[in-house]
């Protein structure tokens, strides 16, 4: 059986050699379609881990709130943008007190963005956040400033500590402390700038280096005092009691909530997960892409050995006439099938890594390398192999030996 196998390799290796440009034409679905699953996997990836490694840094015990209910992957990216965009949160100020009161919960951090105007000596671009939070914020998400001071219970209300790209676009200094600018009209003194991240990927999906951080009540102020609540940060005692301390919180917020599960917490590999629409769409759009691509890869697997066992009839009637078995000549195209196939998705493997490294030029992330990445790309390389190979390897295997030695070259 093992020589079997050697000689159906070196069959197919031999095959394979004598027709280099058509099988090579033949891998280029596979490729395409193998290098643009690798790229989305090490991309996401590399945009997970970010997250990953910032929420272990912390720790390993923050958990955060979010309005409405857990969906998965289908529902987020086919969601009304209306349902996501204008929906009333669903957190409140009363939820913060009772999640403060909840056992083995440390800190606890509201998070309101709102949208606005931010002046000094110039306007801040459109893409500048105002932040309305809590002095907690900065031990839960380990913020440091480099100047100045963070938000704190005794400072005025009317305070604001701003990312440092953002005090280099409306005041043209990294150290414009003591001075004033205007957040959607109303006047604050910068008592902080925060430390430069040069990372808008984080939990909190917030680009402190364009931010402006206001108190809460002072950003209620300024929503018309209305609390739009987006997120809820909390850190348990212990990395050990963050379990209990969930359901803890989940029972509070249900009992609270008159038994409406209209909120999720979310914890480590939860919160890693992209859910930048932009990238879903990308995503998704790649991936319709790459099955696009691996189906005509796969067609074309399938012609090209179609074409091959027409080729070939002669020599399959001579190996019958020898004692070839029907299964030693399926294995026999088979394996030319699965050559080609695994050539396709080895090429894809390497070219999809080539693309995720050039992307990750304009990115703040790296692609993420890892075994399971290989797998997949071997595994679905295998699967074109065998399901676009099996039809024409069977064809050939049930041709007549006296029909195919009537069949000359």
């Amino acid at each position: 059986m093992r020589f079997l196998l050697l000689n159906h390799i070196q069959n197919a290796n031999q095959s394979l050699r004598s027709r280099r440009i058509r099988s090579a034409l033949t891998m280029i679905g596979v490729t395409i379609g193998v290098a643009s699953i690798t790229a989305i996997l090490s991309l996401s990836g590399g945009a997970s881990r970010i997250i990953s490694d910032q929420i272990d840094s912390l720790g390993g015990n923050i958990a955060i709130i979010r309005p409405g209910a857990t969906t998965d992957f289908i529902a987020k990216i086919t969601q009304s943008q209306a349902q996501n965009s204008y929906a009333t949160s669903t957190l409140t100020e009363a939820d913060i007190i009772y999640i403060k009161n909840t056992p083995h919960v440390q800190l606890v951090a509201p998070i309101m963005v709102l949208s606005g105007t931010i002046k000094a000596d110039s306007t801040a671009p459109n893409d500048s956040l105002i932040v309305a939070t809590t002095p907690h914020l900065a031990e839960i998400s380990n913020l440091k400033v480099t100047d100045g001071q963070f938000l704190d219970d005794v400072i005025s209300q009317d305070a604001v500590v701003i990312g440092t790209q953002l005090s280099i676009n409306v005041f043209g200094t990294e150290s414009p402390i003591g001075r004033v600018l205007t957040v959607r009209g109303k006047t604050f003194t910068v008592v902080g700038i925060l430390n430069r991240t040069n990372n808008p990927i984080n939990y909190n999906s917030i680009d402190f280096d364009n931010a402006a951080i206001i108190n809460f009540a002072a950003g209620k102020e300024l929503n018309q005092n209305v609390t739009q609540i987006q997120q809820i940060d909390i850190k348990a005692d212990s990395i050990a009691n963050l379990d209990q301390a969930i359901v803890d919180v989940n029972k509070t917020l249900l009992a609270s909530h008159g038994g409406e599960s209209d909120f999720s917490i979310l914890t480590d590999d939860q919160i890693s997960q992209p859910t930048s629409q932009l990238f879903f769409t990308i995503a998704g759009i790649t991936s319709v892409v790459a099955a696009i691509s691996l189906f005509v890869g796969g067609l074309g697997i399938m012609n090209i050995m179609l074409v091959t066992v027409a080729e070939r009839t002669r020599e399959i009637g001579i190996r019958k006439a020898l004692g070839a078995s029907n299964a030693d000549i399926s294995w026999q195209f088979l394996i030319e099938s699965l050559a080609i196939s695994i050539g396709g998705g080895i090429t894809g493997y390497i070219l999809g890594y080539i693309v995720a490294f050039s992307v990750s030029n304009f990115l703040t992330f790296d692609p993420i390398i890892n075994w399971q990445i290989a797998v997949v790309a071997l595994l679905i390389s295998f699967i074109m192999g065998t399901v676009f190979g099996l039809y024409p390897a069977i064809h050939a295997a049930r041709k007549d030996p006296v029909e195919s030695l009537h069949q000359y070259d």
